[in-house]
């Protein structure tokens, strides 16, 4: 039932389809940018087509960006015999806020996860093999979920006979949180605690 206008309905429906945006949220927002001025409005509108024109995926970590290589797989500065694998890129960004790791990245966008039908085949972990080289350690920074350690297993036994060390990240987080959710201090004590499996 529409209760103001279809217009209204329509940016209701589109924000209430992001994730963590329910209804009710959704509304303010929508109310709110209806307050805002035309600046704001046209600024906000061309941030969302720019990120879908400008930002892409690093052809070598498979992090978000508008440069390729990206800003971390091209720096000189980062130590290139390590890479940290993640779940998704929110993760690089709260494994950077710590200051403690100055390696490389590989995003796998996903885990395994047979009840939501995605498969190793859905995620980058065949990127992440052809990039074992010169890589000492390659450390397993997944969310500590009962996905994300299946998935560590299943990259740990594919990675076994390339003599890399494999290493995850501490167990410092609680069962079921997220990175991206995770204070800079217990991501960077997990990262310090890592260990071999």
């Amino acid at each position: 039932m529409i209760y103001t206008s279809d217009s209204i309905e329509k940016m209701v429906n589109i924000l209430a389809s992001l994730p963590t945006i329910g209804k009710k949220t959704a509304q303010r927002l929508t109310y709110h940018l209806l307050k805002s001025d035309d600046d704001y409005i046209e600024s906000f509108s061309q941030a969302l087509l720019d990120i879908k024109k400008k930002v892409k995926l690093c052809s070598t970590c498979f992090n978000y960006t508008e440069t390729d290589p990206c800003p971390i797989c091209s720096s000189e500065k980062r130590k290139r015999r390590i890479i940290c694998v993640v779940e998704d890129p929110s993760d690089v960004i709260a494994i950077e806020k710590t200051n403690e790791f100055f390696g490389l990245y590989h995003v796998l966008h996903g885990v395994i996860s047979p009840l939501e039908g995605i498969s190793p085949d859905e995620l980058k972990i065949k990127e992440l093999i052809q990039r074992i080289g010169n890589i000492e350690e390659v450390i397993l920074a997944l969310n500590p979920s009962v996905e994300g350690e299946a998935t560590s297993q299943y990259i740990a036994k594919l990675l076994h006979p390339f003599g890399v060390a494999v290493t995850r990240i501490a167990m410092g987080m609680p069962i079921g949180s997220s990175l991206e959710f995770t204070d800079e201090l217990t991501i960077s004590k997990a990262i310090m605690s890592r260990f071999s499996i």
